[in-house]
């Protein structure tokens, strides 16, 4: 178990029923409960509340540019998310905003998928296909 890692966490949510629906406390819930399960750290949380992650650009989103940003200035170790599609779920992006995070030293994981790794030709596959 790696301790004191520290941990950016993207919700998001694309529809007004699932802000209705309160699936952005759900996902706080799960994203939070693993983190303390793998003794990370917490520091910034950002919520996406009726944002397509089909419809809107990574480059139009907020918190997306926000994470980069903070990417390059090594704010933070490791984005997780409840599930990958939290992302967002532009085959043409999101794949390459994930593979551009991990080899900008962020680790990239999901509470109910586990990490999201780039070591091989087979994983850099998985990523794209996923989205």
């Amino acid at each position: 178990m790696e301790k004191n890692k520290r941990v950016y966490c993207l919700y998001r949510v694309s529809t007004k029923g699932q802000v209705e629906k309160d699936d952005i406390p759900m996902q706080k819930q799960y994203c939070r409960e693993f983190a303390e399960s793998q003794g990370w750290t917490i520091i910034k949380e950002f919520a996406e509340k009726g944002v397509s992650g089909f419809k809107v650009a990574a480059a139009d989103r907020d918190a997306i540019q926000e994470i980069r940003q903070d990417a390059e200035e090594r704010k933070f170790d490791i984005l997780l998310v409840f599930m990958f599609d939290r992302l967002g779920r532009r085959d043409d992006e999101t794949p390459f905003v994930v593979e551009w995070l991990i080899r900008n030293g962020i680790e990239v994981w999901s509470a109910m998928e586990g990490q999201q790794k780039m070591d091989d030709h087979i994983d850099k596959l998985l990523n794209y296909i996923r989205y």
